[in-house]
């Protein structure tokens, strides 16, 4: 038996929606965007293509959507669709997170951590303030294993620079609320 009336009515074309996406992305908002990226990354809808993952989570990046921000920084991360290139991670983790994307703070947490042991000793403490404010700020928003590195870092701070890593939290949190 055919489908019934309503059911054809009702029915979702998403091979369409992906032409009519592809034809014209400058029409189209970043979160279609970014779910058109998520159906090459995953091969939901589209066959598995990271390259064009990548290229689809760029257009929706670049129109300041943070999930498709961190995603992107994720395949530069790991040359996944892309060349792998940190700096350009960086980037696009930085911008998420300067968002609020709790996942890209954390990643942020992590560079900062890093970058903490090969700085010399006077760039060591910035390091850490920043890695403690960036783990900080995503342990609020309950992010996975975000207060284990927070209590790491912290173990490293003086107390000056703790109260400075809560300072800038506090500030970047009210700077989001306002903004």
């Amino acid at each position: 038996m055919s489908k019934s009336w309503y059911r054809k009515l009702f029915r979702h074309d998403g091979a369409a929606d992906s032409a009519h996406v592809k034809s014209d992305s400058s029409l189209v908002d970043a979160e279609t965007q970014f779910a058109l990226a998520v159906n090459y990354d995953i091969g939901a809808g589209e066959a598995q293509d990271d390259s064009e993952a990548a290229k689809w989570y760029r257009k929706s990046a670049e129109r300041g959507y943070a999930l498709a921000q961190f995603n992107l920084a994720l395949m530069y991360d790991h040359g996944q669709g892309v060349a792998k290139d940190q700096a350009e991670a960086a980037k696009w983790f930085l911008r998420a997170a300067d968002q609020g994307d709790a996942g890209a703070q954390f990643q942020m947490g992590k560079r900062c951590q890093r970058d903490s042991f090969d700085l010399s000793k006077d760039s060591t403490g910035e390091a850490r303030i920043e890695a403690f404010k960036w783990f900080n700020l995503a342990a609020e928003q309950g992010y996975k294993d975000s207060e284990t590195h927070l209590e790491r870092v912290n173990l490293l701070l003086t107390a000056e620079q703790f109260d400075e890593g809560l300072r800038r939290s506090a500030a970047f949190a009210a700077r989001l609320k306002e903004g």
